[in-house]
């Protein structure tokens, strides 16, 4: 298994990745560029599993560099678990991130990562409702102190694919059909009921 860390710059995906390998690190360049990625390994449930903390990007569709390398990190590593990580004091700005990536078929779970400083802006999530929406694990987390990260860790097996049809019809209520069916690729239609 491998593990990706996806998430904005800046939202604390270095410390969340030193708390996480205990600063068994490897830094290198993506081949053929200048942008830094950083790779380690974890113990979860008793193996090695690699951990990637990917360039900081805001979406899949790159605007310069280090989100083309994103992308491309992603795209070669089809298997991995996904945690994405947000600033909870900004969760609606990683949101588009997450969803990108869901519905790009990875396994997710979201992290909402300085917990803490959202808490000090009296800024209040849902965090039960949002897990139930978007289909996957969510936890607040405050990488610098740790608190979470029992939580994330143990969350990170339950990640499965999610079809956004299914996020669209949980937030809306509004059931959503694929004219190609569950292979998905088709045009998609809000339907009633």
């Amino acid at each position: 298994m491998k593990i990706l860390l996806m998430g904005h710059p800046n939202v604390g995906k270095s410390v969340f990745f030193n708390r996480l390998t205990g600063a068994k690190v490897m830094e290198s360049n993506y081949p053929g560029t200048t942008v830094d990625f950083t790779k380690g390994w974890m113990r979860l449930e008793g193996e090695d599993v690699e951990l990637i903390d990917v360039p900081g990007a805001f979406s899949l569709e790159p605007k310069d560099r280090a989100e083309e390398v994103a992308v491309k990190m992603l795209e070669e590593n089809r298997d991995s678990v996904v945690v994405c990580v947000l600033d909870a004091s900004k969760v609606e700005r990683g949101l588009y991130l997450a969803l990108e990536i869901i519905e790009r078929g990875y396994p997710v779970v979201v992290a909402l990562n300085m917990w803490d400083v959202a808490e000090d802006k009296n800024i209040k999530i849902e965090v039960e409702k949002l897990e139930r929406i978007l289909g996957v694990p969510v936890v607040p987390t405050t990488a610098i102190s740790g608190e979470g990260f029992k939580e994330l860790v143990s969350k990170i097996k339950e990640a499965a694919p999610v079809k956004i049809e299914k996020i669209i019809e949980s937030a809306s209520g509004v059931r959503v059909a694929t004219s190609a069916g569950e292979g998905g690729g088709g045009e998609s239609a809000a339907v009633s009921g």
